[in-house]
C-alpha cells in the first residue's frame, strides 16, 4: 500500500498537497492521528501536545520538548501507523527523515520561496502585518529545523534528504500530487518483503530509543542504535558499568528483540 511521508514549510501549500495525495490514493492522512494517540499515552491535552511538537507552535515551546521525555513518543507512533500496511499520507513529525531508509516509503518536501510563503499567509489570515507574518514564519523555520537537527542530526531544508522536492511558487497543487504518484507507482518504491523487513527494522530501533528514554535508569544515555531482523546493535559510549548493564537490560525487554550486539565501552 502507498506510504509517503511529506514534510513542508509553512505557506508552502504542503497541508493542501497532503490532502488531495491522500484522497487521490485513498489512504488517510496522518495528522491529527498522531496528536490524539500522543495525549492518550502522555495522559495530557491535545492543545499541550500540539504546542510542544507542532512546527506552528513558538520556537520556545517547540524547543521546550527537548528537556522532556514525550519527544521521543512522535518517531514510534509514527511507525506505529506505517506497520499497519494499510497505506498512509504522513505529514508533518519528521516521518520524512524518519522513513527515508524504507525502499517503499516516497519522502516529499514541499516548499517556495518566503515572499511567496509571506503573502499567502497573509491573505489566508486576512492580515497586513507583514511583520508579525514574517516573524512567524522564520520562527517555524528555525523551530522545524531545530527539531531535525536534535531527532535525526539533519538539516531539515536539503534537498538529498528527499526523494522529490516541489516548490509551489509555480507548481500547482494537482501537479505536486501527479509527481508524487509517478513515485509511488514506479518499480522503485514498489512494497517488497525486503522494504517490509527494513520498517520492521526502522520500528525495532526507535522501540528501544524509546524505552531507553522512558526508563529512569538511561533516560539521559545518548548512544547508536540499529536493528535487522530481531538483532539489536548498541554502539557508543556510557559512563560507567552499572549504567551499561542498565542499558543492556532495557534493550533485553523491548519486545521483538531476540539478540543484542553489544558494542558500549564505559
Amino acid at each position: 500500500m502507498p506510504l509517503v511521508a511529506i514534510t513542508r514549510e509553512m505557506g508552502s501549500l504542503g497541508k493542501d498537497v497532503a490532502a488531495s495525495l491522500s484522497q487521490a490514493l485513498g489512504v488517510p492522512l496522518i495528522y491529527h492521528e498522531v496528536i490524539d494517540h500522543l495525549a492518550d499515552r502522555m495522559r495530557v491535552r491535545k492543545s499541550h501536545v500540539v504546542r510542544l511538537l507542532d512546527p506552528h507552535g513558538g520556537l520556545a515551546e517547540r524547543l521546550t520538548a527537548e528537556r522532556t521525555s514525550p519527544a521521543i513518543f512522535p518517531p514510534e507512533e509514527i511507525i506505529n501507523f506505517a506497520l499497519q500496511g494499510r497505506g498512509a499520507v504522513i505529514r508533518g513529525w519528521g516521518a520524512t527523515h524518519l522513513l527515508q531508509n524504507v525502499p517503499h516509503a516516497v519522502c516529499v518536501r514541499v516548499c517556495a520561496p518566503f515572499e511567496v510563503r509571506k503573502q499567502r499567509m497573509l491573505d489566508r489570515v486576512g492580515s497586513d502585518d507583514d511583520g508579525k507574518v514574517s516573524e512567524e514564519i522564520h520562527n517555524s523555520d528555525e523551530a522545524h529545523g531545530a527539531i531535525m537537527r536534535r531527532n535525526f542530526s539533519v538539516q531539515w531544508s536539503e534537498p538529498e534528504n528527499y526523494d522529490l522536492v516541489l516548490n509551489t511558487r509555480r507548481v500547482g497543487i494537482d501537479e505536486c500530487v501527479d509527481q508524487i504518484m509517478r513515485l509511488v507507482d514506479s518499480a522503485e518504491f514498489a512494497e517488497t518483503e525486503q522494504s517490509r523487513q527494513r520498517l520492521a527494522d526502522v520500528a525495532l530501533t526507535w522501540r528501544a530509543r524509546a524505552a531507553l528514554r522512558l526508563s529512569p535508569r538511561t533516560r539521559d544515555v545518548r548512544i547508536s542504535l540499529s536493528a535487522e531482523r530481531g538483532r539489536l546493535t548498541l554502539a557508543g559510549t556510557v559512563e560507567t558499568a552499572e549504567l551499561h548493564n542498565a542499558v543492556h537490560e532495557v534493550c533485553a525487554g523491548v519486545a521483538g528483540v531476540s539478540e543484542i550486539d553489544d558494542q558500549l565501552s564505559s
